[in-house]
């Protein structure tokens, strides 16, 4: 069972909890990371997590999410969760966003409170997702993707509306 690096309020680690127990109605704060994949077209990597997905089921989000092991380095962490969640290597692999923190409640009560550094990188093959993670992906414009999200928030994940504007604010996609 892995487990996830909890944080104090000022970013320092203060312990470790098991990813199962980790996230509840009063989520403590605790280190993850997002991941934004782009193929040779410059189209982002959107994929809809799996409707058995504990936090928000169903919904379009970026490429992919996870939490670093407490003692694993996090652009390995994030390439460790590219193969398990999308059979992806990933090259080129940038922390754009090293400090972005959020805290978000699904509908059901659950509570997202994470620092959470994002990432850009380039699909280094094909794709092959794990269908209990990712339900259904697509490759679509970064523009397209902004104007989707402004317009239907409730159709993506809390950390995709305010991830993708910073992105785009800085070029990253």
């Amino acid at each position: 069972m892995d487990e996830v690096t909890l944080l104090s309020p000022e970013g320092i680690a203060v312990g470790t909890m098991s990813k199962d127990d980790v996230h509840t109605t009063d989520t403590p704060l605790h280190l993850a990371f997002s991941c934004y994949v782009l193929d040779d077209d410059g189209r982002l990597l959107l994929t809809r997590r799996a409707l058995g997905k504990r936090t928000w089921p169903g919904v379009w989000t970026n490429s992919f999410c996870g939490h670093p092991r407490p003692t694993e380095d996090m652009s390995d962490a994030v390439a460790r969760r590219a193969g398990e969640e999308l059979g992806l290597e990933l090259v080129d692999l940038v922390m754009v966003l090293p400090d972005y923190r959020y805290r978000a409640v699904d509908a059901s009560g659950i509570v997202e409170n994470e620092i959470c550094p994002v990432h850009i990188a380039h699909a280094g093959g094909p794709l092959d997702p794990d269908p209990s993670e990712v339900a259904e992906w697509t490759w679509a414009d970064p523009a397209d993707v902004a104007a989707a999200a402004t317009s239907a928030p409730f159709a993506f994940s809390p950390w995709l509306v305010e991830q993708l504007p910073l992105l785009r604010s800085r070029g990253a996609v």
